[in-house]
């Protein structure tokens, strides 16, 4: 099981944002957007923050780094190292599989993650037999593009995405987001999009736009 920082709104939380950092970060990175995030109406919440394995990273030269895959090149269809990849999508669902032991069903967890982080929760949350309330990739793109439509489960096109970019990335280009976003729209799922005029970040219209989506989840939920 991958280490964890974990932050609780209330006491008993009814639901779980788990959340996955970029390359080089940790589970500490956005922990301090909790309580920019939060609202007052919204349940109890339980937000995970795990932090990746260390491993190295082909394209900084093979320096060891908290990541969720290796990096391979720029492409988009070869970006993402799959074996590593597949092994951060079992530890992910280790992950909501202890939520569920806690107490949280995956009908009331959410899927959130940065760069690649956000392709992990998407590569994750498609795939899963028992489906979870929401996917949330911010500055991210869908790997094995190629192979998702024979992987992607009737609960993965269910789940509700939400992808926001920067119009500015110099790291994940914009057109890696939106090709994303058109495969995974081709696919059946319901993706909400936002670009806004910033690099490889997150600013306070994204997460403004972010606590809308989540809001409408936890309505539903």
């Amino acid at each position: 099981m991958l280490e964890t920082v974990e932050q609780q709104t209330r006491a008993r939380p009814a639901w779980t944002i788990l959340w996955l950092h970029g390359l080089g970060a940790d589970g500490h990175d956005f922990a301090p957007i909790v309580p920019e995030l939060v609202r007052p109406d919204w349940p109890a919440i339980r937000f995970v923050f795990p932090h990746a394995r260390v491993r190295p990273v082909t394209i900084n030269g093979g320096v060891p780094m908290r990541a969720w895959y290796d990096i391979n090149s720029l492409s988009i269809d070869q970006r993402a190292d799959e074996t590593g990849l597949r092994e951060s999508i079992a530890e992910v669902d280790a992950l909501i599989s202890r939520e569920r032991d806690r107490g949280v069903p995956p009908s009331r967890l959410l899927l959130v993650g940065f760069s690649q982080g956000g392709a992990v929760a998407l590569a994750s949350g498609l795939r899963r037999e028992a489906g979870v309330a929401g996917i949330a990739c911010l500055s991210g793109y869908l790997p094995l593009g190629d192979k998702t439509r024979a992987e992607i489960t009737p609960a993965g096109i269910a789940t509700p995405v939400f992808m926001g970019h920067g119009s500015q990335d110099p790291v994940v280009a914009p057109v890696l987001a939106t090709r994303s976003r058109a495969a995974l729209q081709d696919l059946g799922v319901k993706v909400e999009y936002h670009a806004y005029p910033m690099a490889h970040s997150v600013c306070n219209d994204e997460v403004r736009d972010l606590g809308d989506w989540l809001t409408v989840r936890f309505a539903g939920g």
